[in-house]
């Protein structure tokens, strides 16, 4: 079981490179990264909580960022 949220997390990181539109690829790493978050947790790896985390945010961030930009800089 532990290892399928590994395959899970992979396989949704892997998918967002088909996505054309930025946003929608941060989006969707940021919901790999919680995944992976997820399986460093089951199996007690904190490198593997602490990167996916980092990756969250800054996915997550970037993407808000972007979207709150007034339409003359986009």
């Amino acid at each position: 079981m532990l290892e399928a949220i590994g395959w899970v997390a992979t396989a949704v990181f892997s998918a967002s490179y088909f996505f054309r539109q930025p946003s929608a690829l941060r989006r969707i790493q940021a919901g790999a990264a919680c995944l992976w978050i997820a399986y460093g947790v089951a199996i007690h790896a904190r490198p593997v909580v602490i990167a996916n985390v980092i990756v969250a945010v800054a996915a997550l961030y970037s993407t808000y960022r972007r979207e709150r930009r007034p339409a003359a800089e986009k």
